[in-house]
């Protein structure tokens, strides 16, 4: 999007460096990358820069606000509540659609957030990976906060690991070996060596959790850095657990269960913003919208577009099962914005703006980015089947 080095970038490009690219991705963590990884990074400019990063103060002031856990106590579904919950999440994201203003102007816009964990290490990974294969511009940054290589991995160590011995901590969870995004476990446990962990793996012995390492010792449980996705776990009622997750143990959460769902689409209604789109509980509507042409209907929590409709009918909102998981969202439009090396299909793109809160800060901090590119509908591997320049991708932000 930043249109000079957009141009340096594409005129210097080759399917040669990009093949070579994938290959330094994929050797990093013992494992290849199984999902779709753009052949370009995005050039944020400093005017969209601002805006996203004024959208994130906007969001944050929200959430770090007593009483957002008073509000949020509807999103929780009561058989899924987890004890323990910490006053705030531990790792929040914040999905921005890139589009255009009514000057014609790129704006960001929010479509989704999440208090869950994100590809802390891949993205990482990826951005020197770019920055290896490729011109990118020295001043130009992935990381925000003044953190560079070392010390955002030392953050991470902070947040993740804490004061216990990587042994002691676990990421958790279901089958991490088939999960589409477990190249970034395998950077998290390259990292900071903790165990990768599937949940039918651990065991209890009253309120104290452990699991049996390679030589057969027992290692006790004293944080559990979550990756498990409730909805997920329903549906897999054949995994064998000795631990039901909503009961209390002896560790620590490492990214409460709770914050999953009190951080959702269930927030966006009361986030008041010009980067985030008017938002309404589908269980709240007096009368429906006339111009449902502009708007999306969508379940609160849903992955990778699962269940979103995007051409809505009044039939549509009325036959909702249960109105009190569904939000109407007014129509974000993606912007086509990222040139290609085929003028007739740009890519348009979301950024994500990954933050970490630690216990004893008073707000979250950003500290990295994730970008998915798209010229497809919708941003989802589905569809952008058989196109190129799409896919998993960083973006390089422009210098104050």
């Amino acid at each position: 999007m930043h249109t000079n080095v957009r141009q340096r970038y594409n005129a210097a490009f080759s399917t040669e460096k990009y093949a070579a690219f994938l290959h330094t991705v994929n050797a990093a963590y013992g494992e290849a990358c199984t999902f779709r990884i753009a052949e370009t990074p995005v050039f944020v400019p400093k005017r969209l820069k601002t805006q996203l990063l004024q959208g994130v103060e906007d969001i944050c002031a929200v959430i770090a606000a007593p009483g957002f856990q008073h509000i949020s106590e509807a999103a929780l579904p009561k058989h899924l509540r987890v004890p323990g919950e910490d006053n705030h999440t531990v790792f929040l994201q914040l999905d921005f659609g890139i589009c255009r203003d009514a000057n014609g102007e790129l704006t960001p816009q929010l479509i989704e957030m999440q208090g869950f964990p994100s590809l802390y290490f891949f993205q990482h990974l990826l951005a020197g990976s770019y920055r290896q294969h490729f011109d990118i511009p020295q001043d130009f940054h992935h990381l925000f906060g003044g953190l560079n290589e070392d010390s955002y991995v030392e953050l991470l160590r902070n947040v993740i690991v804490g004061d216990s011995k990587p042994e002691n901590v676990v990421l958790l969870e279901i089958e991490p070996e088939k999960q589409n995004t477990r190249i970034d476990f395998w950077g998290t446990q390259k990292h900071l060596g903790v165990k990768v962990l599937c949940l039918s793996k651990l065991q209890r012995e009253g309120r104290d959790l452990f699991y049996l390492n390679e030589q057969g010792r027992r290692v006790g449980v004293e944080r559990i850095y979550n990756r498990i996705i409730f909805d997920e776990l329903e549906k897999r009622a054949d995994l064998p657990r000795a631990w039901d997750m909503t009961t209390e143990v002896n560790a620590e959460w490492v990214g409460h269960p709770n914050w999953f769902f009190r951080l959702s689409k269930h927030s966006l209604p009361y986030i008041q913003s010009e980067f985030v789109p008017k938002t309404l509980f589908v269980h709240e509507l007096t009368s429906i919208p006339d111009d449902l042409e502009n708007w999306v209907l969508k379940p609160l929590f849903s992955f990778s577009g699962q269940g979103v409709k995007i051409n809505i009918t009044r039939q549509d909102v009325e036959s909702v099962d249960d109105p009190s998981n569904f939000i109407l969202q007014r129509k974000v439009n993606y912007v086509a914005g990222i040139q290609t090396p085929n003028p007739e299909e740009p890519s348009k793109c979301e950024i994500r703006m990954m933050l970490v809160w630690e216990k004893t800060w008073d707000k979250p901090r950003l500290v990295n980015n994730l970008v998915r590119m798209s010229k497809g509908e919708m941003v989802g591997v589905r569809y952008n089947l058989g196109k190129d320049w799409v896919g998993a991708s960083v973006g390089f932000f422009e210098p104050e």
